[in-house]
């Protein structure tokens, strides 16, 4: 896990990022794109894909949220979320040109070093699509040491639908398969893709399991019946990889909010194979 600690070098005290600009991807979800204030951290921060960060609004409180832009974007990075709770409502009243509290990057990471020359599928449903584009950016831009990219992404309706801009450009790439759905009551007369709920149209697609990993994130719901439609497959639980940022509190292993037994996200995930969360999670 790695950190960068601050000036102060108190891991509780946040830097201060600007949001260069705000994405309205959906009626409840925004993207901020931030870049920090200090000159030194713009130059030398670093990520990888998978890991998770800590955005605040002064007066309400600090998200964990997974960096959604890639490794190799320099300057600025990208996080996105949704409206629903007063942390995120808060960061939500915030505008182009306001602050905000940064802490991180924490967590491990996706191992990029496994998937070369293999075969990837994107599985994301609703908000969890942002946890795998790291990985996806960073694939499409060493796109020759990788096998087939199929992405299937699904939400609850054509309203809820988010990053319709990365979706376009990855429909018009020949070099991705690019799959979106909705729910079938969440259709819309202008609704181009699919209908039917994710598991479904994974079935429906029937990808390969030769040589091929899987990267997968959303509600706990579509992850279980996922696993159970992959498992139909012929896929493995040691190919499929998760990450679960959502369970991450102080993002140090001091409040003890994300254990599970004597396992603490923070400090050993968020991104786990399904053997490993199935170790973790009995009923998973």
């Amino acid at each position: 896990m790695q950190t960068h600690n601050g000036r102060s070098g108190n891991l509780y005290c946040p830097e201060m990022m600007t949001i260069k600009t705000l994405i309205e991807e959906s009626h409840d979800t925004v993207t901020f794109e931030l870049e920090f204030q200090d000159e030194a951290l713009r130059k030398n921060f670093s990520f990888k894909p998978g890991n998770f960060v800590f955005v605040g609004a002064f007066g309400y409180g600090e998200s964990a949220l997974t960096i959604a832009s890639g490794a190799t974007k320099k300057n600025l990075m990208d996080v996105t979320f949704r409206k629903i709770g007063r942390v995120t409502g808060g960061l939500g009243c915030l505008n182009q040109g306001d602050s905000v509290g940064f802490r991180g990057p924490y967590g491990n990471r996706f191992p990029m070093e496994e998937y070369k020359g293999k075969n990837l599928i994107f599985i994301a449903g609703g908000i969890g699509l942002p946890a795998v584009t790291s990985v996806l950016f960073d694939c499409l831009e060493d796109r020759e040491n990788y096998g087939d990219i199929t992405v299937l992404y699904g939400a609850r309706s054509t309203k809820d639908i988010i990053y319709r801009h990365h979706i376009a450009e990855w429909e018009a790439r020949s070099d991705i398969n690019m799959v979106k759905t909705v729910d079938p009551w969440g259709t819309a007369d202008d609704w181009d893709g699919k209908v039917g709920l994710l598991p479904v149209v994974l079935e429906e697609i029937n990808p390969s399991s030769e040589n091929t990993f899987v990267i997968m994130c959303g509600p706990p719901i579509m992850i279980k019946f996922a696993m159970q439609s992959l498992d139909k497959l012929g896929f493995k639980e040691d190919q499929v990889y998760l990450t679960v940022e959502n369970k991450m509190k102080c993002g140090l292993g001091k409040c003890g909010r994300c254990n599970i037994g004597d396992i603490y996200i923070c400090k050993e995930g968020p991104v786990y194979t399904a053997t490993r969360m199935k170790q973790m999670y009995p009923d998973f």
